[in-house]
């Protein structure tokens, strides 16, 4: 069983940070539930478990593939997602286990 390491008060700015961009926000909506909503017959991986190709995320939020891979990227750093390639391609899944700690510390302190 992985150890659960303590979010510093700089893990959970990093985070916030993160979430306060609306359309991060969203792709993190969307990773939640991926077979819902990206389409299953385009993926070269399963979305469940690798996680979304970002460009069916890009596709899906109609915005430049630089700006989606920097968006990922701050999530990723943020440690809200987690970055798989596959091929040439970079699928994205978000870290459940770290949201959970996120959301206890939030709880704990707001």
């Amino acid at each position: 069983m992985a150890e659960v390491v303590a979010l510093s008060d700089g893990d959970v700015l990093r985070a916030l940070r993160a979430l306060a961009n609306p359309m991060r926000l969203q792709v993190m909506a969307w990773l939640r539930e991926p077979e819902r909503h990206f389409s299953p017959e385009e993926a070269i991986a399963d979305s469940v478990e690798v996680g979304v190709c970002v460009s069916h995320i890009q596709a899906k939020a109609g915005l430049a593939q630089s700006t989606v891979s920097a968006y990922m990227a701050e999530l990723e750093r943020a440690g809200l997602v987690r970055a798989t390639r596959v091929g040439k391609w970079t699928h994205y899944k978000r870290e459940e286990q770290r949201i959970a700690q996120l959301v206890a510390v939030l709880g704990q302190t707001l």
